[in-house]
């Protein structure tokens, strides 16, 4: 990989991750579009643990809170002694198990994945698919007069959220955008609705990312490690800014600007496809 193409794809993942626009999308494409080789294990490896402790960073107050209040559940830590304390515990429990249906998914249908859903056909679809109902969630939230507030999400909820972060495997989904969808239409706010997804992404971007490590260590791949370090750090970089910025943005403007762009790259990737 040339140092130009390392920037592009490590800044696209450290954007794309957290953004409703689907990151497997925008990584597949360059080699659809320009002809560009797979980066390869090890730098997928770079750019996971990059967005990884970008989020844990940003969120460095929420996960301690909610890894004390959990430990306290199954009593390895301090008992919960206040309401807060309490729904900290619960909100851990209901991350932890909204995480499963993504990783029986991706376990069982990792292969078919690979096999028949990676083209740019498919991501067309979904892009355009997955982007009308974010549009269509966005505009019921705004013209919604109360939102439900987090603590009402319930672990029924979050099991929702939870499934469709697993849908979100296929490539053009987004990973972000279709568990926002979830939350909206459950009566979150945006706000509320962006925390939970970018807090739902901790466990599932730790379980990609140490999948791909083992493959990696399993493989006789050689180790680019100036390509990793370099992937690493800008998609870090470019995560911890998306996050912070993002969440102004969508309390301001809601997801419509990523439903217009989502609906844009679609139809242009349809044209490029059935051209």
């Amino acid at each position: 990989m040339s140092t130009l193409e390392i920037i592009i794809l490590a800044l696209l993942q450290g954007l794309t991750e957290f953004l409703p626009i689907s990151s497997s999308a925008h990584l597949i494409l360059p080699s659809q579009i320009l002809g560009w080789q797979d980066q390869g294990l090890g730098f997928d490896v770079a750019v996971h643990v990059g967005s990884l402790l970008a989020v844990v960073l940003y969120f460095r107050k929420e996960v301690g809170e909610m890894t004390v209040a959990w430990l306290g559940t199954v009593n390895i830590g301090p008992a919960v002694n206040s309401s807060q304390a309490s729904f900290d515990g619960k909100l851990a429990w209901w991350i932890i198990l909204a995480t499963v249906p993504a990783g029986l998914f991706g376990l069982f249908g990792k292969d078919f994945i690979e096999e028949h859903l990676r083209s740019a056909l498919v991501i067309a679809a979904t892009t355009l698919l997955f982007g009308f109902l974010l549009g269509f969630a966005d505009v019921k939230a705004g013209h919604r007069k109360v939102h439900k507030p987090l603590e009402k999400l319930g672990l029924k909820g979050a099991m929702l959220i939870g499934l469709a972060q697993a849908v979100a495997l296929i490539p053009g989904t987004s990973r972000s955008g279709i568990t926002m969808t979830i939350g909206l239409m459950l009566g979150l706010s945006r706000d509320n609705a962006a925390r939970f997804s970018f807090l739902l992404s901790i466990p599932a971007i730790a379980m990609a990312g140490s999948y791909l490590t083992l493959k990696l260590i399993l493989s006789a791949e050689g180790v680019d490690w100036y390509a990793m370090g370099l992937g690493s750090l800008l998609a870090f970089i470019s995560a911890y800014a998306c996050i912070h910025y993002f969440l102004i943005l969508v309390n301001k403007v809601g997801m419509m600007p990523f439903v217009i762009y989502r609906l844009i790259l679609g139809a242009g990737l349809l044209w490029f496809v059935l051209a």
